[in-house]
């Protein structure tokens, strides 16, 4: 079910608690209101009891669990590239993650 935003924290505060999973949470708008609706969002759902999964490729949004506290953490895969493309492992690892592969996707698309 794709739902606004708005929406998901509406249905959250019920018995049993909502689960959530957002994916790439307010793409497409700009960084800085990315980063602070998400926490509006994140909050709104954590208060009423809500758990789930945000994924993300905006490191911006890696700072909210900071603010939220005992309520959230980072996690992340890891993955390695070789001739032959890009391997992820999977498992999830505690804290932000230390690589970044779009560069290496770039290249390995032949953009330079």
């Amino acid at each position: 079910m794709n739902l606004a935003p708005k929406q998901i924290v509406d249905r959250a505060g019920g018995t049993p608690p909502l689960l959530f999973l957002l994916d790439e949470i307010l793409h497409g708008t700009n960084s800085h209101d990315r980063r602070i609706g998400a926490e509006a969002i994140l909050r709104g759902l954590v208060a009423r009891g809500a758990i789930g999964l945000v994924t993300t490729h905006d490191l911006t949004l890696a700072e909210i669990p900071g603010v939220l506290q005992q309520a959230s953490r980072n996690v992340h895969f890891t993955d390695a590239t070789d001739s032959g493309g890009l391997d992820f492992d999977y498992k999830l690892k505690p804290g932000i993650a230390q690589t970044s592969n779009g560069l290496a996707i770039l290249a390995m698309l032949g953009i330079d």
